[in-house]
């Protein structure tokens, strides 16, 4: 796998003071989309063990709330397999800290089960096990909003994955309520 950027102490993905990660790779070339250079799997460096270690080494300080992963898209096979040995270690060292991830594919895309969509692997249900919130779906350009937290269009979702887990549904994160403009369209 190759990422593209990794933000030390950014707040702009997630709630409070995050590390994240920009993966390369992308399949679902969205119009418009504000990171265009990560479509190719090849753009910018190899994720290496090293990287891996730096990342986790940055949410050491008690002021980062967590770690945020988005792209490109991290749910592409490809960066799934790469992705797991982070989350694991990532959940290990630091199990209060937060997990976003940011993905095109919806929820139910990711959960239709192995052999029903091309992004369902063996490894697909373990690795949403490790996300606390799950931005999905695709950035629609004529849905585009400004002063949207954390999405950029109408139409993606925010998703308490721990609620959703307990309640076997779709739980939307309770920060969305600061959202006037939040819709499930």
């Amino acid at each position: 796998m190759y990422y593209g950027a990794i933000k030390y102490n950014d707040i702009a993905n997630g709630e409070g003071v995050r590390t994240t990660l920009f993966v390369s790779g992308c399949r679902n070339r969205c119009k418009n989309c504000f990171q265009q250079q990560t479509w190719a799997f090849d753009y910018g460096e190899p994720f290496t063990d090293e990287v891996m270690e730096k990342i986790l080494l940055s949410l050491e300080s008690d002021f980062v709330a967590g770690l945020t992963l988005l792209g490109g898209e991290p749910m592409e096979p490809e960066n799934q397999l790469a992705l797991l040995p982070l989350l694991r270690e990532f959940k290990r060292r630091f199990p209060k800290k937060t997990l976003w991830l940011f993905t095109g594919n919806l929820y139910e895309e990711l959960t239709a089960g192995v052999g029903n969509h091309y992004k369902c692997l063996p490894e697909t249900e373990e690795l949403l096990s490790y996300v606390d919130i799950l931005v999905d779906g695709r950035f629609v350009e004529e849905k585009k909003q400004l002063g949207l937290r954390f999405r950029g269009s109408s139409n993606q979702r925010i998703i308490d994955m721990n609620k959703t887990r307990e309640s076997g549904q779709i739980v939307i994160w309770d920060g969305c309520r600061l959202d006037k403009t939040y819709t499930t369209n």
